[in-house]
């Protein structure tokens, strides 16, 4: 079936979109009280995505049900197996959301660094748990023969998966550093730069490691594929970029990345969607797994004429908010001066309050002199 192949590379670039788009997200979530000293540049970091967060979640959603309707065996197992990690998951993308709306509610300084703390650790939660997630597809999982995960929570808990889960986060915390500095002027983007430097290095290597992991999982060769060698030129361009303080094209380059990183996994992992420790012969592929034919084809057509309207309404987004923003916008403002020290700095020799002497010539309540007229102000 020729619709088969077409929704896994569908499914793969919609997972590949939401962590180009949601990994910038959870980089800003982990960054923004390191990057933001104080509460001012705490609220310039979280507004950087404060109109674009929520949009780039749904990615999440739509890759989980793509997955549901073109593949419902891979979709079965995987999240049967992967239910207590992804409840875990769910509840750090409620403490995340929960976190932006709340933050503000009271101006206590507790309340603020609590809640700043909880996006803190949801946004690396969500990175890591969905790193695990995705490396547990290839490392292996224990399935029978009908399909059905026969191991626990701690079964997915081996060092790929860790790694894969650990290089996700890395990569998100260079993607979201880089970011910022691309979005933000003054002290905020001084910090964030340098955290994108200080982070590249650390990032580079977990993410070598990991292609080189995955290379030999995937019972790759003696040299690496095409797509293996891109992602490791994507992270060293990236770091050099991010030294050299160019924010753009590090944020283009890291965007690079982790899209490579993405798509390494679901091709090192084609035709199979989930990979059984038990037996290769129970390996879950997309042939096995996947909807009848009529169903793959109404979807089809539903998928090519939606999506571009959606990809279209995202990218008009993020054209609307792309200017730079400041510390300075969310510093209060000073008082406006008081009316009796704007008379006072207008006439100096007049006290506050006391009338005008009258002019030469004449006493006070006598009226104008001669030849002297009252000052006209501009025509309308």
């Amino acid at each position: 079936m020729a619709f088969v192949p077409f929704w896994f590379i569908l499914i793969t670039i919609l997972w590949t979109g939401f962590f180009i788009l949601e990994g910038f997200d959870l980089g800003v979530g982990m960054l923004h009280g390191f990057v933001g000293k104080d509460e001012a540049g705490r609220r310039t970091v979280i507004n950087t995505i404060g109109p674009l967060w929520d949009g780039n979640e749904v990615w999440l959603i739509v890759a989980g049900a793509a997955i549901f309707a073109a593949f419902p065996g891979w979709y079965a197992t995987m999240f049967s197996g992967f239910y207590l990690a992804f409840v875990l998951l769910l509840v750090a993308l409620i403490l995340r959301g929960v976190s932006f709306e709340y933050r503000g509610k009271s101006p206590s300084r507790r309340w603020q660094r609590t809640w700043s703390l909880l996006l803190s650790i949801a946004s690396l939660v969500v990175a890591v748990v969905i790193g695990i997630a995705l490396g547990n597809l290839l490392y292996g999982t224990p399935i029978n023969a009908k399909q059905e995960y026969t191991g626990s929570f701690w079964s997915l808990f081996h060092p790929y998966p860790i790694i894969a889960g650990l290089t996700l986060a890395a990569m998100c915390v260079t993607h979201g550093a880089t970011f910022i500095a691309m979005k933000t002027d003054g002290a905020v983007r001084v910090r964030a730069a340098r955290a994108a430097r200080w982070s590249a290095p650390v990032t580079a290597l977990l993410v070598l490691a990991f292609i080189s992991w995955t290379h030999v999982t995937a019972g790759g060769g003696a040299f690496l594929n095409p797509v293996e060698l891109l992602a490791c030129i994507g992270v060293i361009a990236a770091g050099m970029l991010a030294w050299d303080r160019r924010e753009g094209w590090a944020f283009a380059a890291s965007t690079f990345t982790i899209a490579i990183i993405i798509v390494t996994l679901f091709v090192d992992l084609y035709p199979r969607v989930m990979v059984s420790s038990t037996n290769p012969a129970y390996s879950l592929t997309v042939h096995n797994t996947a909807s009848p034919p009529y169903s793959l084809k109404v979807m089809t057509v539903v998928a090519l004429v939606l999506l571009p309207f959606v990809l279209a309404y995202q990218a008009w987004t993020y054209y609307v908010f792309r200017r730079r923003i400041t510390d300075q916008h969310f510093r209060p403002q000073p008082p406006p001066a008081p009316a009796t020290a704007v008379a006072a700095s207008v006439s100096p020799g007049v006290s506050a309050g006391a009338p005008a002497s009258p002019p030469p010539g004449r006493r006070p309540g006598l009226g104008l002199p001669r030849g002297w007229r009252r000052p006209r102000g501009p025509r309308t």
